[in-house]
Formats: C-alpha cells, structure tokens, sequence
C-alpha cells in the first residue's frame, strides 16, 4: 500500500484538502475512489486517472477536477494543489503553484 498525504502551507492548512471539503458529494466520491486506486496502485496508476505533467509533478483526474501530486519518497505521494478544470489545457498559474509546493518541500 502506498501512503498519501497532503501538503501544509507554513500555517499548517492544506489546500488541497479544504478544496475536496468545499466540492459537493459527488465530486468527493469521485475524488475519494482515485485517491483509493492511486493507494492501491501507487507509480502504475495510469490514464484517465492519472498523467504525468513534467518533472516531478503527475495530475490525477477525477472528473472535472484535478489534483497535481508528486511522489515524496519511499511510498509516499504528496497532494499538492486541486482545482476545476474548466478548458482543454491545463491553466500554467495551477501547474506553478504545485511546481512552487514542490520546490517548498524539497527545501524542508
């Protein structure tokens, strides 16, 4: 089993986390289930549930929403940042603020 948890800025809240608390049920059943396979599957979850965007940074894709993640080290991956995909391509500001995340973690 691979372990997951979520970022914490330096006041100790998390984004991603007070994003799935504020989606409506069926969106958090969503999100609850793709957290679930990337648990159960860790690095081998693939397409349409998770994709890699650059370096270190992979996106799982629970339908309209989307949480960039990183792996941290041994099992564990990091939720990142979540959002609604509202066009096709992915907005550069989401992808820079979990690029940001990252470069925060690897510093700590």
């Amino acid at each position: 089993m691979w372990q997951i948890l979520f970022y914490e800025d330096h006041h100790g809240k998390s984004p991603a986390l007070e994003y799935i608390n504020s989606l409506p049920l069926r969106d958090k059943v969503k999100v609850s289930n793709v957290l679930r396979l990337l648990e159960e599957f860790g690095t081998a979850l693939a397409m349409p549930h998770a994709r890699h965007i650059e370096g270190k940074l992979w996106e799982l894709r629970p339908g309209d929403n989307r949480f960039f993640y990183c792996l941290q080290d041994g099992k564990r991956f990091v939720i990142l940042h979540g959002f609604r995909k509202k066009t096709m391509q992915t907005p550069e500001k989401e992808i820079q603020t979990a690029l940001r995340r990252i470069k925060e973690l690897l510093e700590k």
